[in-house]
């Protein structure tokens, strides 16, 4: 099946990519699988929009994530074959996209690895804008939120791919650590660490409005 004929449908459907249509998709993985690409059209705008909202939070691109998810439904339409179920298939599918959407930051030249703090802080997890909320914003708190969301945007770029898309899969989709853990291809510790870093940068950015 041509790449195009694969993604033609792209713009249409929304996707829940928690998980919670795993079930519903068996019997359009099992058409696809024997070769039906309308089964994986329907796969496809059921998780295309998910998809890109993920990579879209990890590349902070929209040409880069499209190329992602682009890439991703290639892969997996060329792979299921190989898919043996004892994942979820939404899982398999972010594995394959959250892979893509690092592959695209790595061309692109824009981002390096940063330095690996081994430290760890049972506590990192928490909310790390805790502190920063104001219920009866004036000027004053607005000014400060924009300042917040500047130096936010800017330290999402320093962050290490792993580490963005760990942060971004936790505090961004909500998913839980055992399946960020198995989508970035870590065991629940590094996966911690990965988190924690990140969220250690964010906080040092923020320090300074404090």
């Amino acid at each position: 099946m041509h790449e195009a004929g694969i993604l033609r449908s792209m713009d249409g459907g929304g996707g829940d990519i928690a998980g919670s249509r795993d079930d519903d998709d068996a019997h359009a993985i099992a058409q696809a699988r024997a070769g039906d690409q309308q089964a994986f059209r329907c796969l496809v705008d059921t998780h295309a929009r998910g998809l890109f909202q993920l990579c879209f939070r990890i590349t902070r691109d929209a040409t880069l994530a499209e190329d992602a998810v682009q890439e991703a439904l290639y892969k997996a339409w060329r792979a299921l074959g190989e898919f043996d179920g004892r994942a979820a298939f939404s899982t398999w599918l972010h594995r394959i996209a959250v892979n893509a959407a690092l592959e695209q930051l790595r061309r692109s030249a824009r981002h390096r690895q940063a330095a690996i703090d081994e430290s760890h802080d049972e506590d990192a997890e928490r909310d790390f804008l805790h502190g920063f909320a104001d219920d009866t914003p004036g000027p004053e708190a607005r000014a400060v939120g924009t300042q917040i969301g500047q130096r936010i945007g800017v330290q999402m770029e320093r962050l290490s791919p792993t580490e963005r898309a760990a942060f971004v899969m936790r505090h961004c989709e909500g998913e839980r650590l055992e399946r960020i853990a198995v989508v970035l291809s870590l065991n629940t510790g590094q996966c911690k660490q990965a988190i924690f870093r990140a969220v250690r940068k964010l906080r040092g950015a923020l320090e300074p409005l404090r």
